[in-house]
């Protein structure tokens, strides 16, 4: 794969691609927020850019002129995607050598459906002002993909955890909680398939929506209680949801419930390496790769 790739916020998710594409692209660049989480993306083969959303400077502007697949990881606010306010800001020639574009999004732009399954074709009630604004920013880039004759595909992720972020993590903490809502259920992604998910889709290229998400919607107690069985600690105790003390955004998360399809995924031809939240975490488990890398290194 002869690709030039630049990522627009380089945490967690995209560093997981920055890795998967590692030998395969001839050059990565990232953003981060400061100067100084520039020296970890370094550290990590990702060439460093400065980027505060604001317009886009003449490195950034440079490095954009060849980059051949754009990867969106930023969220947006009440003006809209930054990015792409930068890029038309820069005028139609600023990436004559694109190809394609990631846009993550989530499935929070559903909304709440009940419990029923939702796909790429269900209707989007979001009710948050976060998940309303990538719905919007969702429908900007699909606009500029139209526009431009690039594919741009949206990934709509469900709960994200991986190495350094998991539920063993939260256990061997002490911070770990079941907080329990009769038929509440979620759906989770393990890092690994976010990152495979967008290599996938890239080589392709397509364009369009997909969730990128697991086979099984499932309350969030048992992915605490089965993380605990596995390391042989005893799991905290259940703590009804009514009387469970939770910030406005964590209440918020449980007032959706749905449980999202992958099907389009893997009808593309993605296998996921971690369908369930137990595979994952017996493999995390087992390989004791479970801790991952410290905070301040995750950015």
């Amino acid at each position: 794969m002869s690709a030039r790739v630049f990522i627009f916020g380089a945490g967690y998710s995209a560093q997981a691609f920055a890795r998967e594409i590692t030998g395969e692209a001839e050059f990565v660049g990232g953003t981060t927020r400061s100067a100084k989480n520039a020296a970890i993306l370094a550290g990590k083969g990702i060439d460093p850019f400065v980027y505060t959303g604001e317009a886009l400077g003449n490195g950034i502007l440079e490095a954009l002129h060849t980059t051949t697949h754009l990867l969106v990881s930023i969220a947006p606010d009440e003006n809209g995607d930054p990015v792409l306010t930068g890029l038309r800001a820069a005028g139609a020639g600023a990436m004559p050598a694109l190809e394609w574009v990631g846009y993550l999004s989530t499935v929070g732009v559903y909304g709440d459906h009940g419990g029923a399954w939702v796909d790429e074709e269900s209707e989007c009630r979001p009710t948050s002002r976060r998940s309303r604004w990538r719905l919007d920013a969702e429908k900007a880039w699909m606009a500029f993909s139209r526009e431009a004759g690039i594919p741009v595909a949206i990934l709509r992720l469900s709960g994200i955890y991986g190495p350094g972020r998991n539920a063993f993590v939260n256990l061997a903490a002490g911070t770990a909680r079941r907080i329990v809502k009769p038929g509440q259920v979620f759906n989770r992604i393990h890092v690994a398939d976010i990152a495979g998910a967008m290599r996938h889709l890239m080589q392709a290229p397509a364009g369009g929506v997909y969730n990128v998400t697991d086979d099984e919607p499932a309350p969030p107690q048992d992915v605490v209680a089965y993380a605990a069985r596995l390391m042989g600690v005893e799991p905290p105790p259940e703590i009804a949801f009514e009387d469970a003390d939770m910030s406005p955004m964590a209440r918020s998360f449980y007032a959706e419930c749905k449980r999202a399809s992958n099907r389009k995924l893997k009808e593309s031809g993605y296998r996921l390496r971690y369908p369930d939240f137990r595979k994952a975490l017996e493999a995390m488990w087992e390989a004791d790769a479970w801790k991952g890398e410290s905070a301040a290194n995750m950015l």
